[in-house]
């Protein structure tokens, strides 16, 4: 049955993140689970950050002090101190998804089994090592162009072959969620759903932490996946079926 299949949840990073990294750890683009895959598109984002000084105001949507954080830090991406991605992430979502506070047999799960769609690094599973960053997947970089575009032959080429047979529910905003084109073939089901309010309207940033939420029972409920996305409850917000198959 479809409620037995292995779950992968997709999730966005956040703009927010913590400062700094472990001591002693060095990133370098083949880390993580799909590091060798993606190793060489990694690089060349890495190298037009580097050529483009860290990115623009307009580039990174942001200014002053945030600006000169980001210029940094996206100069110096390689080699630079890394945080597991679900340390790294400090937004609303991530906040409330709360990883930290699960029992450990479920925040191993959630390490292996909670993927990010990134602009910079493409995939990363929650406890893959992440340098800090600021770059948008809906932002166009030179010579990529718009990166959700860039990233999209590869990444669902990636992402497909990892999640092979098992169920794939999407949360990802749809920026991010154009960077992913997902196999009917391959895939043993997928839903991409948000959250709109009871009325039906989408929830916006204001859903984000019931995001983060359904993400959290999701991972507590993962045996049973589907019929979670049915069960799940927030005061505010439903959950909301956009495709599946």
């Amino acid at each position: 049955m479809a409620s037995q299949k292995k779950l992968f949840i997709l999730l966005p990073p956040s703009e927010g993140k913590a400062l700094s990294g472990a001591t002693g750890t060095k990133f370098k683009e083949l880390d993580g689970v799909f590091g060798k895959s993606l190793a060489k598109q990694r690089a060349e984002i890495i190298n037009a950050l580097r050529i483009e000084r860290g990115g623009s105001q307009k580039l990174l949507g942001v200014s002053g002090a945030h600006l000169s954080r980001a210029q940094e830090s996206n100069i110096s991406v390689r080699g630079a101190k890394t945080l597991p991605a679900c340390e790294r992430y400090t937004g609303v979502v991530w906040d409330h998804l709360d990883l930290g506070s699960l029992p450990s047999a479920l925040q191993k799960f959630a390490s292996k089994n909670i993927i990010i769609v990134s602009g910079l690094l493409g995939l990363i599973t929650a406890s893959d090592p992440v340098p800090d960053y600021r770059l948008k997947i809906g932002a166009s970089l030179a010579p990529m162009g718009k990166l959700s575009t860039w990233w999209r032959e590869d990444l669902s080429l990636a992402l497909n072959k990892h999640c092979t047979d098992a169920i794939v529910v999407d949360l990802l905003p749809q920026e991010h969620s154009a960077a992913f084109v997902p196999s009917e073939k391959l895939l043993g089901a997928y839903f991409r759903v948000d959250l709109a309010t009871k009325s039906g309207t989408a929830g916006g940033h204001d859903a984000k932490a019931a995001k983060g939420k359904l993400a959290r029972y999701l991972v507590i409920n993962h045996k049973n996946a589907v019929a979670a996305l049915g069960s799940f409850r927030d005061p505010k917000f439903k959950v909301r079926v956009l495709e599946k198959f």
